[in-house]
Formats: C-alpha cells, structure tokens, sequence
C-alpha cells in the first residue's frame, strides 16, 4: 500500500498514533476542514458513506450526524491501535461500523452513496486506480471526495512549503533518512494530482476549494 511496506507503514501510524489523534482534533481550523469535507459528500439522511482511511475515527461522527441514526458509516483502516483509538470514539454508536482492511481493497460489498478519503491518496503506490475503484463503488448519483495536502502554487508559497516538508518528512515512514531518490513532497504533489485528475476523470460533476495558504486541497465529484 505503501512505498515503504504495509508492515513499517502499520508500525509507523501505529507508534506515533496518539500524536496524529492529538493532531486530527487540536489543529487550527481542522475542524472546519472536517465539516466541509463532509458538506462536500453531500449525505442524506439513511445514507451509507465509507471513509477510506479513517485513522483515530476523528471524522466518523461528523459523517454520522450527517447520515443520521438511520443511515450508516463504515471507517477503514489498517492499523490495529489506530483502530482502536476509532472504536472507542464511535462506541456510543450502533451504526458506525470500524473495519480493519486496506483502502485500495476496501471490504465494502453493498453500494454506498458516498467514499470520504482525507490525507490518504498521497500513501498509495497507485492513488488513480484506487480513486477509480472507489467511484466504482459509489451508486450513480453519489460522491467522492478526496481532501489531501501538497506544495501551495500560491504566490507566498515558498516559505509555506519549507514548513510543510520538514512536516511532510517526519510524518512519513520511515522518517530517518536525509537523502531521498526522490524529492518526498514531489512525489506527494505527484499522488495527490494523480488522485485528484482521475477524480475528475470519473466525475460528472466536480467542485474543487484550497484551503491552510494553498496546502489543503479538497475536491468532491459526483459519480454519473
């Protein structure tokens, strides 16, 4: 799943998980990214949607207002204390459902109305085919939307970038290495485009914001 394998990916998410928890509720304005990603997935009451990537569960009750006690959330993710983490926030809930399985082979059979995957695209060895698969298994009418973070092409963006690599290069596994073949927040920008490109490629309708100085890019398209 990812370019450093599965297993130090897992054990990576998995150690510094109470950091990331501590970052998906604390950082400034993510909580207003949180509601507009979830605005963006356009819910209806008694509607199913799928995070893909739920990590510590963070947007898992924001999606089940969205759906209502009628509808039903189903959070997937591969790190068992991440899990966990997602459990113990949802518990109170009958209709949120937290499943351990990879987000490029998500253990979804029924169709669903709407697939959420926030800062995940940019882990995957082939973020198009998974944005493909993921629209496939979205009924016609529905949405996906992708909320991911790259280098800013704002005119201010040079500052803003040296930040957002220094986060880039510790928030990645392995996190010890000086030299890279290749450029880490190139190749994230190269994910990131790719995912969003075929989003747009499989949508009939697509709305796309920035938000955090250019960094965060969200783009929701509904499946014809």
């Amino acid at each position: 799943m990812t370019e450093t394998g599965t297993g130090d990916a897992q054990a990576f998410y998995g150690r510094w998980m109470r950091l990331y928890d501590l970052l998906a509720h604390r950082t400034p304005g993510i909580a207003a990214l949180r509601r507009r990603a979830v605005e963006a997935c356009r819910l209806e009451p008694g509607d199913t949607v799928v995070e893909m990537g739920c990590g510590t569960g963070a947007n898992l009750p924001v999606l089940r207002s969205a759906v209502g006690p009628e509808g039903t959330v189903v959070g997937i993710d591969f790190t068992a204390p991440v899990l966990e983490r997602a459990r113990d926030l949802t518990e109170r809930y009958d209709n949120v459902h937290v499943v351990r399985g990879d987000a490029t082979t998500p253990p979804v059979s029924e169709p669903i109305d709407a697939v959420l995957a926030t800062f995940v695209v940019g882990m995957l060895s082939d973020p198009a085919g998974a944005v493909e698969d993921w629209s496939r298994l979205v009924e016609s009418g529905g949405h996906v939307v992708l909320v991911n973070a790259a280098r800013s092409q704002r005119w201010y963006g040079p500052p803003v970038n040296a930040i957002f690599r220094a986060i880039t290069v510790l928030s990645t596994p392995p996190t010890t290495k000086l030299r890279y073949e290749t450029e880490p927040t190139r190749r994230l920008d190269e994910r990131i485009n790719q995912a969003h490109t075929a989003l747009r490629e499989n949508a009939d309708a697509v709305a796309h914001e920035t938000h955090a100085l250019g960094v965060v890019r969200l783009t929701g398209g509904r499946i014809g």
